[in-house]
């Protein structure tokens, strides 16, 4: 599921004709649902109103073919409670629930944010545990405190980076939790510990390759699957870095679909890091198996 990237034209303003197209690229290429607005999605720079408009592009440019899956994330509490009812009336199927942007409160204000947004909506949704972006851990026990709770939480994205808490949610929840690798490089691994499924990033660029590691994981095919991943890496990694969104769409625009415009304080990669990484991305793209299987 690719958390898609929210691209800019040449005024600043968010280009939903190239966003439609795009998003229906990775849909195209076997994406299984589209997730906006979160941190790829440079969703803290956006308005209430600009996030909106953005899941009014996507659900209309993809339909009924996946669910829209938006982040939920905000200041307040009740701005993103609102977020979340108005996600529900644009046609999305699904809410991506993170917690509160800059404060980190104990479990007790953290767990109130999180029920507010889950008792206001329906929908299924997934929480977002980022501990290194947010500050906030939800530990395996606070997440069965949550479940046992609130039935429309349904899945986890955990993108801590240790691979074990995969396996320990797992042990505490088992199926009632659908577990969810949100880091990059650590998509082959998840899947080993448990995960099911995978918010990705560089998906933005390069869907078939991303598709198709971890269709070859699911399935248990480990030579093939490690092989494509340990091609994939150098580029995996750009996913983990503070300038993960400069990079992805820097990405896009190597291979030709989108711009690396992005929105501030955010500002386009300058001088040596540009260099270091485009050495990166285009030694890493010139020897794509997956083009040499397709000749």
């Amino acid at each position: 599921m690719p958390a898609i990237t929210t691209p800019f034209d040449d005024a600043g303003d968010v280009d939903h004709a190239f966003l439609a197209r795009h998003a229906a690229w990775m849909v195209d290429a076997g994406a299984t649902a589209v997730v906006p607005l979160g941190s790829l999605g440079e969703g803290a720079t956006l308005d209430f109103d600009e996030k909106l408009a953005v899941l009014d592009t996507i659900v209309q440019a993809v339909g009924d073919r996946v669910p829209v899956i938006p982040g939920i994330a905000a200041l307040a509490t009740h701005q993103a409670v609102a977020l979340a009812q108005a996600s529900r009336d644009k046609g999305c199927r699904g809410l991506m629930v993170l917690p509160p942007y800059v404060y980190q409160g104990p479990w007790s204000e953290t767990r109130a944010h999180f029920a507010a947004v889950l008792e206001a909506t329906d929908l299924p949704c997934m929480l977002y545990n980022n501990p290194i972006a947010y500050g906030t851990d939800v530990l395996p026990t606070q997440m069965v405190e949550l479940c046992d709770r609130f039935e429309n939480l349904r899945a986890m994205k955990e993108s801590g980076g240790d691979v074990r808490r995969i396996c320990a949610n797992h042990a505490l929840l088992g199926d009632r939790l659908a577990l969810f690798a949100g880091l990059d490089d650590m998509a082959f691994e998840a899947v080993h510990a448990g995960a099911v499924g995978w918010i990705a990033g560089l998906v933005n660029a390069l869907p078939r390759e991303s598709v198709e590691v971890f269709r070859l994981a699911r399935a248990g095919e480990h030579d093939a699957a490690f092989a494509l991943y340990s091609w994939f890496l150098p580029l995996l990694r750009l996913d983990t870095v503070p300038e993960f969104v400069q990079l992805i769409k820097l990405v896009q625009q190597e291979v030709g679909m989108g711009h690396e415009r992005v929105r501030a304080p955010r500002r386009i990669l300058e001088g040596e890091r540009r260099e270091q990484a485009l050495e990166v991305i285009r030694t890493t793209l010139a020897s794509n198996p997956m083009n040499e299987r397709s000749r």
